[in-house]
Protein backbone atom coordinates (compact mmCIF):
# COMPACT_ATOMS: atom_id res chain seq x y z
CA UNK A 1 0.00 0.00 0.00
CA UNK A 2 2.97 2.24 0.47
CA UNK A 3 4.31 1.22 -2.16
CA UNK A 4 1.08 2.51 -4.19
CA UNK A 5 0.75 5.44 -2.47
CA UNK A 6 4.77 6.46 -3.09
CA UNK A 7 4.14 5.74 -7.08
CA UNK A 8 1.35 7.88 -7.17
CA UNK A 9 2.95 10.80 -5.74
CA UNK A 10 5.86 10.31 -7.87
CA UNK A 11 3.75 10.39 -10.69
CA UNK A 12 1.96 13.29 -9.06
CA UNK A 13 4.94 15.00 -8.63
CA UNK A 14 6.10 14.18 -12.40
CA UNK A 15 2.82 15.85 -13.92
CA UNK A 16 3.76 18.68 -12.16
CA UNK A 17 7.14 19.38 -12.93
CA UNK A 18 6.48 18.26 -16.46
CA UNK A 19 3.83 20.89 -16.95
CA UNK A 20 5.82 23.34 -14.94
CA UNK A 21 8.84 23.14 -17.34
CA UNK A 22 6.15 24.01 -20.16
CA UNK A 23 4.61 26.90 -18.45
CA UNK A 24 8.05 28.01 -17.96
CA UNK A 25 9.30 27.97 -21.68
CA UNK A 26 5.53 29.03 -22.83
CA UNK A 27 6.11 32.17 -20.34
CA UNK A 28 9.53 33.05 -21.89
CA UNK A 29 7.41 33.05 -25.45
CA UNK A 30 6.26 36.34 -23.88
CA UNK A 31 9.69 38.11 -24.20
CA UNK A 32 9.92 36.40 -27.66
CA UNK A 33 6.64 38.62 -28.20
CA UNK A 34 8.35 41.46 -26.66
CA UNK A 35 11.67 41.47 -28.58
CA UNK A 36 10.23 40.75 -32.23
CA UNK A 37 7.70 43.98 -31.16
CA UNK A 38 10.81 46.22 -30.14
CA UNK A 39 12.67 44.97 -33.51
CA UNK A 40 9.79 45.95 -35.84
CA UNK A 41 8.41 49.61 -34.21
CA UNK A 42 10.70 53.00 -34.38
CA UNK A 43 13.32 54.05 -31.66
CA UNK A 44 10.44 56.52 -30.41
CA UNK A 45 7.89 53.25 -29.24
CA UNK A 46 10.61 50.68 -27.90
CA UNK A 47 10.12 50.77 -24.37
CA UNK A 48 5.85 51.02 -24.66
CA UNK A 49 5.94 47.38 -26.60
CA UNK A 50 8.02 46.42 -23.87
CA UNK A 51 5.78 47.69 -21.15
CA UNK A 52 2.58 46.92 -22.99
CA UNK A 53 3.40 42.86 -22.93
CA UNK A 54 5.20 42.80 -19.80
CA UNK A 55 1.58 44.84 -18.27
CA UNK A 56 -0.45 42.35 -20.10
CA UNK A 57 0.85 39.52 -18.93
CA UNK A 58 0.80 40.88 -15.33
CA UNK A 59 -2.96 41.23 -15.35
CA UNK A 60 -3.38 38.63 -17.62
CA UNK A 61 -2.34 36.74 -14.77
CA UNK A 62 -4.88 38.30 -12.16
CA UNK A 63 -8.02 37.96 -14.54
CA UNK A 64 -7.30 34.58 -15.97
CA UNK A 65 -6.77 33.51 -12.05
CA UNK A 66 -9.86 34.79 -11.15
CA UNK A 67 -12.39 34.54 -13.62
CA UNK A 68 -11.17 32.98 -16.68
CA UNK A 69 -9.76 29.73 -15.69
CA UNK A 70 -13.29 28.88 -13.90
CA UNK A 71 -14.79 30.08 -17.16
CA UNK A 72 -12.99 27.58 -19.03
CA UNK A 73 -13.03 24.62 -16.81
CA UNK A 74 -15.05 25.20 -13.97
CA UNK A 75 -12.48 25.18 -11.08
CA UNK A 76 -11.93 27.93 -8.82
CA UNK A 77 -8.67 28.90 -6.99
CA UNK A 78 -11.23 30.91 -4.45
CA UNK A 79 -10.42 28.40 -1.35
CA UNK A 80 -8.12 27.41 1.32
CA UNK A 81 -4.65 26.88 0.17
CA UNK A 82 -4.72 23.52 1.21
CA UNK A 83 -7.27 22.51 -0.85
CA UNK A 84 -5.40 23.84 -3.73
CA UNK A 85 -2.64 21.80 -2.92
CA UNK A 86 -4.89 18.53 -2.91
CA UNK A 87 -3.47 14.98 -3.25
CA UNK A 88 -1.86 15.72 -6.81
CA UNK A 89 0.95 18.17 -5.04
CA UNK A 90 -1.06 21.36 -6.61
CA UNK A 91 -1.86 20.15 -10.50
CA UNK A 92 -4.60 22.44 -11.13
CA UNK A 93 -2.42 25.11 -10.10
CA UNK A 94 0.49 24.26 -12.77
CA UNK A 95 -2.56 23.15 -14.86
CA UNK A 96 -3.77 27.32 -14.71
CA UNK A 97 -0.26 28.74 -14.76
CA UNK A 98 0.53 26.61 -18.26
CA UNK A 99 -2.82 27.70 -19.34
CA UNK A 100 -2.51 31.23 -18.77
CA UNK A 101 0.40 31.86 -20.79
CA UNK A 102 -1.67 30.40 -23.78
CA UNK A 103 -4.44 33.19 -22.58
CA UNK A 104 -1.95 35.92 -22.30
CA UNK A 105 -1.18 35.42 -25.82
CA UNK A 106 -4.22 37.15 -27.15
CA UNK A 107 -3.47 40.28 -25.80
CA UNK A 108 0.53 40.01 -26.87
CA UNK A 109 -0.51 38.92 -30.29
CA UNK A 110 -2.95 42.21 -30.76
CA UNK A 111 -0.13 44.52 -29.09
CA UNK A 112 2.00 44.09 -32.17
CA UNK A 113 -1.09 44.80 -34.97
CA UNK A 114 -1.91 47.83 -32.88
CA UNK A 115 2.04 49.13 -32.38
CA UNK A 116 2.42 52.58 -32.01
CA UNK A 117 -0.27 54.46 -31.73
CA UNK A 118 -2.73 52.96 -29.14
CA UNK A 119 -3.30 55.04 -25.97
CA UNK A 120 -1.69 52.47 -23.22
CA UNK A 121 -4.95 52.38 -20.35
CA UNK A 122 -7.76 51.06 -22.91
CA UNK A 123 -5.67 48.54 -24.66
CA UNK A 124 -4.87 47.05 -21.31
CA UNK A 125 -8.57 46.92 -20.36
CA UNK A 126 -8.73 45.09 -23.82
CA UNK A 127 -6.32 42.98 -22.88
CA UNK A 128 -8.13 41.99 -19.98
CA UNK A 129 -11.34 41.53 -21.53
CA UNK A 130 -10.01 39.20 -23.82
CA UNK A 131 -7.69 37.17 -21.80
CA UNK A 132 -10.16 36.96 -18.32
CA UNK A 133 -14.00 36.53 -20.49
CA UNK A 134 -13.54 36.45 -23.97
CA UNK A 135 -10.83 34.21 -25.07
CA UNK A 136 -12.13 31.62 -21.53
CA UNK A 137 -15.28 31.52 -23.33
CA UNK A 138 -13.99 29.90 -26.41
CA UNK A 139 -11.44 27.79 -24.56
CA UNK A 140 -14.32 25.99 -22.92
CA UNK A 141 -16.12 25.54 -26.14
CA UNK A 142 -13.30 23.43 -27.26
CA UNK A 143 -10.79 22.15 -24.69
CA UNK A 144 -12.76 22.61 -21.51
CA UNK A 145 -16.30 22.30 -19.54
CA UNK A 146 -18.52 22.97 -22.55
CA UNK A 147 -16.45 20.97 -25.12
CA UNK A 148 -19.14 17.78 -25.21
CA UNK A 149 -22.00 19.39 -26.22
CA UNK A 150 -20.05 21.23 -29.30
CA UNK A 151 -18.14 18.29 -30.36
CA UNK A 152 -20.57 16.14 -30.37
CA UNK A 153 -22.43 18.72 -33.14
CA UNK A 154 -19.03 18.64 -34.72
CA UNK A 155 -18.76 14.32 -34.76
CA UNK A 156 -22.55 14.36 -36.07
CA UNK A 157 -21.95 16.75 -39.49
CA UNK A 158 -18.28 15.75 -39.79
CA UNK A 159 -18.14 12.58 -38.27
CA UNK A 160 -15.09 13.51 -35.97
CA UNK A 161 -14.55 16.37 -33.28
CA UNK A 162 -13.13 19.42 -34.14
CA UNK A 163 -8.97 18.63 -33.52
CA UNK A 164 -7.06 21.31 -32.18
CA UNK A 165 -3.89 19.87 -30.56
CA UNK A 166 -2.23 22.93 -29.33
CA UNK A 167 -3.83 26.18 -30.12
CA UNK A 168 -3.53 27.19 -33.85
CA UNK A 169 -7.43 27.69 -33.75
CA UNK A 170 -7.99 28.31 -30.02
CA UNK A 171 -5.11 30.44 -29.46
CA UNK A 172 -3.39 31.92 -32.97
CA UNK A 173 -6.40 32.29 -34.76
CA UNK A 174 -8.50 34.13 -31.99
CA UNK A 175 -6.19 36.31 -31.84
CA UNK A 176 -4.97 37.66 -35.19
CA UNK A 177 -8.65 37.40 -35.60
CA UNK A 178 -9.35 39.98 -32.78
CA UNK A 179 -6.35 41.79 -33.69
CA UNK A 180 -8.12 42.93 -37.29
CA UNK A 181 -10.51 45.19 -35.98
CA UNK A 182 -8.55 46.44 -33.76
CA UNK A 183 -5.93 47.81 -36.36
CA UNK A 184 -9.00 49.04 -38.91
CA UNK A 185 -10.74 50.94 -35.83
CA UNK A 186 -7.59 52.85 -34.79
CA UNK A 187 -6.74 53.15 -38.64
CA UNK A 188 -2.99 53.57 -40.05
CA UNK A 189 -0.11 55.44 -38.32
CA UNK A 190 0.89 59.02 -39.63
CA UNK A 191 2.37 59.10 -43.01
CA UNK A 192 1.79 55.27 -43.38
CA UNK A 193 -0.61 55.71 -46.04
CA UNK A 194 -0.62 59.74 -47.83
CA UNK A 195 -2.73 60.03 -50.77
CA UNK A 196 -3.84 56.91 -51.44
CA UNK A 197 -0.14 56.03 -51.45
CA UNK A 198 1.59 53.66 -49.52
CA UNK A 199 5.17 54.97 -47.58
CA UNK A 200 6.09 52.03 -45.98
CA UNK A 201 7.75 52.59 -42.52
CA UNK A 202 11.30 51.04 -41.94
CA UNK A 203 12.12 48.30 -38.98
CA UNK A 204 14.01 49.78 -36.32
CA UNK A 205 16.03 47.10 -35.38
CA UNK A 206 16.71 43.21 -37.62
CA UNK A 207 18.37 41.90 -34.63
CA UNK A 208 16.41 42.60 -31.88
CA UNK A 209 12.99 41.20 -33.93
CA UNK A 210 15.52 37.86 -34.79
CA UNK A 211 16.15 37.69 -31.13
CA UNK A 212 12.11 37.58 -30.53
CA UNK A 213 11.74 35.15 -33.38
CA UNK A 214 14.05 32.84 -31.84
CA UNK A 215 12.87 33.09 -28.04
CA UNK A 216 9.29 32.44 -29.18
CA UNK A 217 10.55 29.30 -31.18
CA UNK A 218 12.66 27.75 -28.82
CA UNK A 219 9.25 28.11 -26.30
CA UNK A 220 6.91 26.82 -28.60
CA UNK A 221 8.54 23.56 -28.40
CA UNK A 222 7.14 24.05 -24.65
CA UNK A 223 4.17 25.17 -26.21
CA UNK A 224 3.36 22.50 -28.17
CA UNK A 225 5.06 19.34 -26.71
CA UNK A 226 3.90 20.11 -23.16
CA UNK A 227 0.35 20.39 -24.32
CA UNK A 228 -0.12 16.39 -23.52
CA UNK A 229 -1.09 17.45 -20.12
CA UNK A 230 0.77 15.12 -18.28
CA UNK A 231 4.36 12.84 -18.43
CA UNK A 232 3.01 9.90 -20.02
CA UNK A 233 1.73 11.69 -23.04
CA UNK A 234 4.53 12.51 -24.07
CA UNK A 235 5.04 12.45 -27.77
CA UNK A 236 8.48 12.75 -29.84
CA UNK A 237 6.16 13.15 -32.73
CA UNK A 238 5.26 16.53 -31.50
CA UNK A 239 8.43 17.68 -31.00
CA UNK A 240 9.72 16.64 -34.84
CA UNK A 241 6.43 17.95 -36.55
CA UNK A 242 6.95 21.11 -34.95
CA UNK A 243 10.67 20.74 -36.17
CA UNK A 244 9.59 20.19 -39.48
CA UNK A 245 7.00 22.74 -39.37
CA UNK A 246 9.41 25.81 -38.26
CA UNK A 247 12.25 24.91 -40.76
CA UNK A 248 9.10 24.33 -43.68
CA UNK A 249 8.44 27.87 -42.78
CA UNK A 250 11.73 29.65 -42.84
CA UNK A 251 12.67 28.11 -46.59
CA UNK A 252 9.60 29.09 -47.85
CA UNK A 253 9.88 32.09 -46.91
CA UNK A 254 13.55 32.19 -47.72
CA UNK A 255 12.08 31.88 -51.22
CA UNK A 256 9.20 33.39 -51.77
CA UNK A 257 10.28 36.41 -49.27
CA UNK A 258 13.13 36.63 -51.83
CA UNK A 259 16.16 37.17 -48.86
CA UNK A 260 14.35 39.39 -46.51
CA UNK A 261 15.01 38.64 -43.21
CA UNK A 262 11.81 39.83 -41.42
CA UNK A 263 9.77 37.36 -43.65
CA UNK A 264 12.32 35.02 -42.90
CA UNK A 265 12.71 35.08 -39.10
CA UNK A 266 8.29 35.42 -39.30
CA UNK A 267 8.53 32.43 -41.70
CA UNK A 268 9.79 30.62 -38.58
CA UNK A 269 6.74 31.35 -36.68
CA UNK A 270 4.08 31.00 -39.53
CA UNK A 271 5.22 27.00 -39.55
CA UNK A 272 4.58 26.81 -35.70
CA UNK A 273 1.49 28.39 -35.63
CA UNK A 274 0.17 26.25 -38.82
CA UNK A 275 1.51 22.68 -36.89
CA UNK A 276 0.12 23.45 -33.34
CA UNK A 277 -3.84 22.19 -34.56
CA UNK A 278 -2.27 19.05 -35.90
CA UNK A 279 1.13 18.36 -34.46
CA UNK A 280 0.03 15.10 -32.50
CA UNK A 281 -1.65 13.42 -35.72
CA UNK A 282 0.69 14.43 -38.66
CA UNK A 283 3.42 12.58 -40.46
CA UNK A 284 7.06 15.28 -40.16
CA UNK A 285 6.94 15.16 -44.07
CA UNK A 286 3.04 16.51 -43.73
CA UNK A 287 4.03 18.76 -41.20
CA UNK A 288 7.11 19.93 -43.18
CA UNK A 289 4.19 21.01 -45.74
CA UNK A 290 2.02 22.91 -43.99
CA UNK A 291 5.01 25.01 -42.27
CA UNK A 292 6.17 25.68 -46.26
CA UNK A 293 2.12 26.52 -47.11
CA UNK A 294 2.16 29.02 -44.04
CA UNK A 295 4.92 30.88 -45.00
CA UNK A 296 3.94 31.68 -48.42
CA UNK A 297 0.82 32.47 -47.13
CA UNK A 298 2.32 34.98 -44.83
CA UNK A 299 4.45 36.56 -47.08
CA UNK A 300 1.66 37.17 -49.57
CA UNK A 301 -0.86 37.98 -47.30
CA UNK A 302 1.01 40.37 -45.48
CA UNK A 303 1.34 42.37 -48.59
CA UNK A 304 -2.49 41.87 -49.88
CA UNK A 305 -2.86 43.67 -46.31
CA UNK A 306 -0.56 46.17 -46.36
CA UNK A 307 -0.32 47.21 -50.21
CA UNK A 308 -3.67 46.26 -51.29
CA UNK A 309 -6.56 46.64 -48.30
CA UNK A 310 -4.10 49.62 -46.95
CA UNK A 311 -4.24 48.08 -43.65
CA UNK A 312 -1.52 49.11 -41.43
CA UNK A 313 -1.12 46.20 -38.99
CA UNK A 314 2.53 46.65 -37.95
CA UNK A 315 4.06 43.28 -37.49
CA UNK A 316 1.35 41.58 -39.43
CA UNK A 317 -0.80 40.13 -36.74
CA UNK A 318 -3.71 38.98 -39.12
CA UNK A 319 -2.03 36.99 -42.15
CA UNK A 320 0.62 35.81 -39.55
CA UNK A 321 -2.04 34.49 -36.49
CA UNK A 322 -5.07 34.97 -37.86
CA UNK A 323 -5.66 33.29 -41.03
CA UNK A 324 -2.43 30.92 -40.69
CA UNK A 325 -4.19 29.67 -37.43
CA UNK A 326 -6.83 29.37 -39.54
CA UNK A 327 -4.88 27.28 -41.83
CA UNK A 328 -3.76 25.37 -39.63
CA UNK A 329 -6.78 24.14 -38.00
CA UNK A 330 -8.04 23.65 -41.81
CA UNK A 331 -4.52 21.79 -42.06
CA UNK A 332 -4.63 19.65 -39.56
CA UNK A 333 -7.91 17.73 -41.54
CA UNK A 334 -6.11 17.58 -44.77
CA UNK A 335 -2.57 16.38 -43.73
CA UNK A 336 -3.70 14.45 -40.23
CA UNK A 337 -5.44 11.56 -42.65
CA UNK A 338 -3.78 8.42 -42.99
CA UNK A 339 -3.48 8.59 -46.87
CA UNK A 340 -1.45 11.30 -46.31
CA UNK A 341 0.78 9.36 -43.60
CA UNK A 342 -1.29 10.63 -40.76
CA UNK A 343 -2.34 9.36 -37.79
CA UNK A 344 -6.60 10.11 -39.05
CA UNK A 345 -9.46 10.09 -36.65
CA UNK A 346 -10.06 14.04 -38.10
CA UNK A 347 -12.47 15.73 -40.44
CA UNK A 348 -12.09 18.30 -42.75
CA UNK A 349 -15.21 19.14 -42.50
CA UNK A 350 -15.08 19.55 -38.65
CA UNK A 351 -11.73 20.90 -39.08
CA UNK A 352 -13.67 23.63 -41.31
CA UNK A 353 -16.46 24.20 -38.92
CA UNK A 354 -14.09 24.69 -36.05
CA UNK A 355 -11.73 27.05 -37.80
CA UNK A 356 -14.67 29.16 -38.91
CA UNK A 357 -16.29 29.19 -35.79
CA UNK A 358 -13.60 30.70 -34.34
CA UNK A 359 -13.33 33.51 -36.86
CA UNK A 360 -16.92 34.37 -36.63
CA UNK A 361 -16.23 34.23 -32.48
CA UNK A 362 -12.78 36.32 -32.72
CA UNK A 363 -14.37 39.25 -34.79
CA UNK A 364 -17.87 39.75 -33.03
CA UNK A 365 -15.84 39.81 -29.82
CA UNK A 366 -13.55 42.58 -31.05
CA UNK A 367 -15.75 44.63 -32.58
CA UNK A 368 -18.10 44.78 -29.51
CA UNK A 369 -14.97 45.59 -26.81
CA UNK A 370 -13.26 47.97 -29.47
CA UNK A 371 -16.20 49.71 -31.44
CA UNK A 372 -17.04 50.54 -27.08
CA UNK A 373 -14.11 51.44 -26.32
CA UNK A 374 -13.26 53.82 -29.14
CA UNK A 375 -16.71 55.75 -28.44
CA UNK A 376 -16.03 56.33 -24.85
CA UNK A 377 -12.67 56.31 -23.71
CA UNK A 378 -11.08 56.21 -27.10
CA UNK A 379 -8.18 53.99 -28.17
CA UNK A 380 -5.73 56.11 -30.44
CA UNK A 381 -3.49 58.83 -29.19
CA UNK A 382 -3.67 62.11 -30.31
CA UNK A 383 -1.73 63.18 -32.78
CA UNK A 384 1.16 65.24 -31.60
CA UNK A 385 1.65 62.79 -28.82
CA UNK A 386 1.89 59.95 -31.39
CA UNK A 387 4.47 61.91 -33.45
CA UNK A 388 6.35 62.32 -30.35
CA UNK A 389 5.87 58.56 -29.96
CA UNK A 390 4.49 56.20 -27.18
CA UNK A 391 7.98 55.95 -24.80
CA UNK A 392 8.07 59.97 -24.07
CA UNK A 393 4.00 59.89 -24.41
CA UNK A 394 2.94 57.47 -21.83
CA UNK A 395 6.07 56.33 -20.36
CA UNK A 396 8.37 59.65 -20.06
CA UNK A 397 11.56 58.25 -21.19
CA UNK A 398 12.79 56.52 -24.26
CA UNK A 399 14.87 53.85 -24.86
CA UNK A 400 18.10 55.27 -25.30
CA UNK A 401 17.83 58.10 -22.41
CA UNK A 402 21.79 58.85 -22.85
CA UNK A 403 20.87 59.75 -26.33
CA UNK A 404 18.10 61.72 -25.46
CA UNK A 405 20.52 64.08 -23.05
CA UNK A 406 22.63 64.38 -25.71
Amino acid sequence: MDSMSTMTGLKSSADVLFLMLGAVMVFAMHAGFAFLEVGTVRKKNQVNALVKILTDWAVSTVVYFVVGFPISYGISFLKPAGELLGTTHGYDLVHYFFLLCFAACIPAIISGGIAERAKFWPQVTAGAIFAGISYPIFESLIWGQNSTRIQSIFKSIGGAEFHDYAGSVVVHSIGGWIALPAVIILGPRMGRFVRGKSHPILVSNIPFLALGSWVLAVGWFGFNVMSAGNLEKISGLVAVNSLMAMVGGIIAALVAGKNDPGFIHNGALAGLIAVCAGSDIMHPLGAFAVGCIASVIFVYGFHFEQEKLKIDDVLGVWPLHGIIGTWGGIAAGIFGQKFLGGMGGVSLISQLGGSLLAVVFALASSFAVYGALNKTVGIRLDQEDEFNGADLTIHKIGAYPEDSIR
